[in-house]
């Protein structure tokens, strides 16, 4: 270890070790070698930076403590602070779970008595369905019993109807032969008034029609089909007769020469039908049908007419 002395004594210490001083070497002595001389610019400054490390070394280790202690403490309050959430957590779950089996329990309890209450009502429901069945079956028996005597009078009632209904066929029977006979007789009696009915030629041109001269014929004529017919009685007057689809207005009249002249409105247009005769087919066009109107005058009297209107069965413009 070197000495902390100030190195202006260091020349005489040496010197003092030198052989000089020392005298003769002793035989068979080592020979002496002179300690290295310390450079006296550098020793100076050494210690006060080794002070001043040791220095920084103990502060460090100081604030390394004091930290170490603080830490300490902070690790102290986390864990307490754990602690206490951890036995806050343990008491929330013990009334949690409490609350949950006292609910189980609760509902265990609830469910029991319900099964129970169903029970004791599958019982009830079933001695008033069976009760119900019973009032049932009693009715559909008086019903049917019900029935079947309705059944019994209707099937009485049937048995009597056919039997008048048998009887009332051979009464039809005997009727639809009278009938036919009437119908053949009415026929015939047709034919034969047809046949009598005269073919009188048309004013237009055209070929002759069948005109009657009385009510029978003209029921024959109906009875063709062939056109439509309108009756009428027509006096003097000042407004028109509505026959069918025209107007007709009575002018003047001749009973002693069976003559009469009237005027024919149609088409918004009117038409004189001057000095004409009993039974005599006045026909004259519509814009309604490609075939003539007829009107046929069967009796004349004072101021009076009567007779009928035909017209075509097809009416439709004319082209």
């Amino acid at each position: 270890m070197y000495s902390l002395k100030p190195a202006d004594d260091q020349p005489n210490q040496q010197a003092a070790q030198t052989p000089a001083a020392q005298g003769p070497a002793a035989p068979n002595a080592p020979a002496w070698n002179p300690p290295p001389q310390r450079d006296a610019g550098t020793g100076g400054w050494k210690f006060p930076v080794l002070l001043v490390a040791i220095l920084g070394l103990a502060g460090s280790n100081v604030y390394q403590y004091m930290q170490v202690g603080k830490l300490q403490e902070e690790v102290v309050k986390v864990q307490k602070s754990m602690q206490d959430e951890i036995a806050t957590v343990k008491e929330t779950s013990a009334v949690s779970t409490q609350t949950q089996r006292r609910n189980i329990d609760t509902l265990k309890d609830e469910l029991a008595a319900a099964r129970r209450k169903a029970a004791s009502e599958a019982g009830d429901a079933k001695v008033e369905a069976q009760k119900h069945a019973d009032e049932i079956a009693a009715r559909l028996t008086a019903a049917q019993q019900k029935q079947e005597a309705a059944l019994s009078g209707k099937i009485t009632e049937v048995k009597t109807a056919t039997e008048a209904a048998s009887s009332r066929i051979g009464e039809v029977s005997t009727e639809v032969g009278t009938v036919k006979t009437e119908v053949s007789a009415t026929k015939q009696e047709l034919d034969k008034t047809i046949q009598n009915l005269k073919r009188v030629q048309g004013e237009l041109g055209e070929t002759g029609s069948l005109v009657a001269t009385n009510g029978k014929e003209l029921q024959a004529l109906k009875m063709l089909g062939e056109r439509n017919y309108f009756e009428f009685k027509m006096a003097k007057a000042k407004n028109a007769l509505k026959v069918g689809d025209i107007s007709m207005m009575l002018k003047r009249v001749d009973p002693k020469k069976n003559r009469f002249t009237f005027d024919v409105i149609a088409d918004d247009k009117t038409v004189e039908k001057r000095d004409r005769t009993i039974n005599e087919p006045i026909q004259f066009m519509t814009s309604k049908a490609r075939q003539p109107y007829e009107i046929v005058v069967n009796e004349v009297k004072k101021d009076f007419i009567a007779g009928y209107l035909a017209t075509p069965k097809v009416t439709n413009n004319r082209q």
